[in-house]
């Protein structure tokens, strides 16, 4: 399991609703925890590892010793967002190297399922729904690059050229 990086067309694909909670599930779900602790990642979205399903982790720690706050989310919905917003720096495991300034709620309510299917409802505020908001905008095909501030989507125009041509060279060989 790799990290899919920008601009590969997976990070942009529809997802599928997860429908099969068995073991192939939660050895992807360890697996893409291993990868993001090794990757020094507070989060990961099933687009970012090349599967096109609504999956994501996290672990706002971002350390596997702390394997009590990692929070796996199948099939997440955004039910409400607080109406208060702020901007932070950002950067993604997708676009090594870039960093911007993206507004986000405060705090959210989401529902999802656990891995054995089941639907419950979470409360998440500060980082945690930062983290969160962040990860299932891969899940909807949206990337951080998106939401950026103007100023900072103009500092990092040149890294995106630089990785979409990278990319272009990389598929062609």
């Amino acid at each position: 399991m790799d990290i899919v990086l920008y601009p590969d067309p997976r990070l942009r694909a529809k997802n599928k609703a997860i429908d099969s909670f068995d073991d192939a599930l939660a050895k992807t779900v360890r697996e893409m925890f291993e990868l993001m602790y090794a990757t020094k990642g507070v989060g990961l979205a099933a687009p970012q590892v090349g599967l096109n399903i609504k999956l994501l982790v996290f672990n706002a720690a971002g350390d596997a010793e702390n394997s009590e706050s990692e929070i796996v989310l199948c099939n997440p919905k955004i039910k409400s967002k607080g109406k208060d917003k702020e901007s932070a720096e950002e950067g993604c495991l997708s676009f090594p190297q870039i960093f911007g300034n993206v507004m986000r709620h405060v705090s959210i309510v989401i529902e999802a399922q656990n891995l054995q299917g089941d639907t419950f409802e979470l409360e998440l505020e500060d980082w945690q729904s930062r983290i969160f908001q962040h990860e299932n905008d891969h899940l909807e095909g949206m990337l951080f690059i998106d939401r950026m501030t103007p100023a900072s989507k103009a500092m990092v125009k040149n890294y995106l050229t630089d990785m979409r041509e990278d990319y272009d060279a990389n598929a062609n060989t």
